[in-house]
């Protein structure tokens, strides 16, 4: 049976596999706080559902409480050890069956098994304040083996705690034309790509969102992140299919286990 991965925009892709649907960082807005987004439609309502959702860290952009709460009743939500004290509205969306996880942790939804791993990334809520909940990545464990990094930094043991898996879901880029520590640009991600040898790849984290009045400023900076990964990821790891998607566009992966 196929796998089949869309990706919305950012770092919310939509993933089905053995019969489940998942979401990544579910994101259903067209502007966040100085951001608008600039590039791709919203999904449709019905892409919105899902038997489960994955967030990656508490970042605005990632933990997004008014799309939360358009998720419907009964989905399973797995965050961050320490969302809901950080976070105090995550504990009004009562229909939600909110997890908090850990690296190490591994919970299995339907017949999928999610994979909780660590990610480079300062994942507070806020710029200030204390390290309370930790940045994660997920391995969603089915018919294949799919990778979503969240927002992450390449460090050492990335391989060594992912794993075998065929997609890897990795952050490109951002939303503005500076990237601190702790974030893949397209040069770091292709070295990623290389440690873990997927059989697919898909970047994501770029060209959706970017602050009011940058249009004119590098926008190559928003627009250029996916391709340059493409090429990139063709010479550090040739063995690598890369699907640079466009917003709301899909591929499927043929498994035979």
């Amino acid at each position: 049976m196929p796998v089949e991965i869309t990706w919305w925009g950012h770092a919310t892709c939509g993933l089905r596999d053995s019969g489940t649907r998942v979401l990544t960082d579910p994101l259903f807005a067209r502007r966040l706080a100085h951001l608008r987004r600039r590039r791709g439609g919203l999904p449709p309502a019905g892409d919105r559902r899902a038997d489960l959702a994955l967030v990656s860290h508490l970042h605005a952009d990632h933990l997004h409480l008014p799309s939360l709460a358009e998720l419907a009743p009964g989905t399973r939500l797995l965050v961050p050890r320490g969302a809901p004290r950080a976070v105090p509205g995550l504990r009004r969306l009562r229909d939600l069956r909110v997890t908090e996880v850990v690296p190490g942790d591994t919970v299995r939804v339907g017949e999928l098994r999610v994979r909780v791993v660590s990610a480079l990334h300062d994942g507070r809520r806020l710029p200030v304040g204390p390290h309370r909940s930790p940045a994660l990545g997920y391995v969603v464990e089915g018919e294949a083996r799919t990778y979503f990094a969240g927002d992450t930094g390449l460090f050492d043991t990335m391989a060594d705690e992912v794993g075998p898996v065929d997609v890897a879901l990795l952050p490109v880029g951002g939303w503005g034309p500076y990237l601190g520590e702790g974030h893949l640009d397209a040069g770091r991600a292709a070295r990623a790509l290389a440690r873990l040898a997927p059989r697919a790849a898909v970047p994501v984290h770029y060209g959706t969102y970017w602050p009011i009045g940058m249009d004119a400023v590098r926008p190559h900076e928003f627009h250029t992140p996916g391709d340059e990964f493409v090429r990139l990821s063709a010479e550090a790891a040739p063995e690598v299919a890369v699907h640079r998607l466009g917003h709301g566009e899909s591929f499927r992966l043929e498994v035979a286990r």
